[in-house]
Formats: C-alpha cells, sequence, structure tokens
C-alpha cells in the first residue's frame, strides 16, 4: 500500500478547496475597483511590449489578460485545475493567445535563472506556507533589473483577532491556509531576498499593501 506524505495531503485539500470556490470567485466582483485599477496602472507602467512576464497563483486569470497586451508573453499558473480551466476559457473569449495558463504550484515551478523580466504575485504571498522561499525563487528567476510586483493580505496588522477563525475554519476546511504577516514582516523579506523595493503602498490601515520590488542589475 502506498501512502501520500502528510504536506501531499495537504496540498490536495487546499486545490480542492480552490476547485470548489472557482465558479464563485469569478463572478465576483472586485472589492475595490479603483485600488485595483491603480495597482494595475503602477504596474503597467513598468511594463514594455518586449517583456516576458511571470504570474503565479493567477486565480482566474484576469489580472494576466489585462497586462496581457503590454507585453510579449505571459505565464499565469494556479495549482487549482477549474482556476486554470476559467482562466483559459477567459482568454479564449477575449481573443488573447500570448498568455499560458498552467496548473503548477511556485514550489514546484523550476524555470532558469534569469529567465523573466517580471513577476506578478496578486492575492498569493499570504495563502503560501513559505512566502519568503517564493520571494527568493522570484529573485532568482528575474533577469537583472527585472520587477516584482506583489499585492498581499497583511492580516499581521490590527486582525491578529481573526488567526483563531482562520484556525478553525481552515480545520473544518471551510478556508484556506492563511498566513497573519505585517506589511513590515512581508518588506522585509524582499529585501532579505536582494530586492530593491521601489514602492510600497497601502490604500487603507487594513488593506493590502502593494509592493514593487527591483533585481539590481
Amino acid at each position: 500500500m502506498t501512502y501520500a506524505a502528510p504536506s501531499q495531503i495537504s496540498n490536495a485539500r487546499e486545490s480542492r478547496f480552490w476547485d470548489r470556490v472557482a465558479p464563485g470567485y469569478a463572478k465576483r466582483p472586485v472589492a475595490d475597483q479603483a485600488t485595483y485599477e491603480r495597482k494595475l496602472d503602477i504596474t503597467q507602467s513598468f511594463l514594455t511590449r518586449d517583456m516576458d512576464v511571470l504570474e503565479f497563483g493567477c486565480g482566474t486569470g484576469t489580472t494576466a489578460l489585462i497586462h496581457a497586451p503590454h507585453v510579449n508573453h505571459v505565464l499565469a499558473f494556479d495549482f487549482s485545475a477549474e482556476m486554470i480551466s476559467i482562466a483559459e476559457r477567459k482568454a479564449q473569449d477575449q481573443g488573447i493567445d500570448n498568455v499560458s495558463f498552467v496548473q503548477n504550484r511556485i514550489e514546484d515551478f523550476e524555470p532558469p535563472n534569469h529567465r523573466y523580466d517580471a513577476v506578478l504575485t496578486m492575492s498569493i504571498l499570504h495563502l503560501l506556507k513559505d512566502p519568503r522561499t517564493a520571494i527568493a525563487k522570484s529573485f532568482d528567476m528575474l533577469k537583472p533589473g527585472g520587477m516584482m510586483f506583489s499585492s498581499t493580505v497583511c492580516l499581521g496588522d490590527g486582525m491578529r483577532w481573526f488567526k483563531p477563525i482562520a484556525m478553525v475554519g481552515g480545520a473544518l476546511r471551510l478556508l484556506p491556509h492563511i498566513l497573519f504577516v505585517t506589511g513590515a514582516e512581508l518588506e522585509e523579506m524582499f529585501r532579505d531576498a536582494g530586492f530593491e523595493i521601489d514602492q510600497s503602498w497601502r490604500p487603507g490601515p487594513r488593506k493590502g499593501i502593494f509592493i514593487v520590488a527591483r533585481k539590481p542589475g
């Protein structure tokens, strides 16, 4: 008899959770459209048509598809098969052919170093068990001078009361894994990986932090 490792069981449960919520997630409107559009504008101010971009934790592909006309190619992945299926349908419906959607996890992704001009991580780092390693891997896969754009909910800033709820919700499989990180801790992770922080913007005290970080070179 073959037994699955605890990490494999945990990953499978997380994947099933996001597969289950994907249809509703795709239909739900952006909570703060003005803030989202500003993040898009900031990101696009750095993008050029010759860039190759990676997005991990792409969800149903909305951000990747919006940025697609401004770059050469986007490789976007998520570990939820249903999220990727929805993203592929959206790309087909919109006639966008320079985005490749694949099912994968940043923990398993092994690109050549210095491969990408930009990395996008939108609302995903706080859902990872080890965001520090994901940031360091992003640094390695970026070309010198490459950019990383990250929007992250920092529940460690003023929302620690939610931690017991998150733990119970996770145990009952009603919520995914959630990391209670602060904005200062997240910025430190970027700097420890070697990044220089170009911008760090927070639209409100309980809003996610948007970081624009540059790999020196």
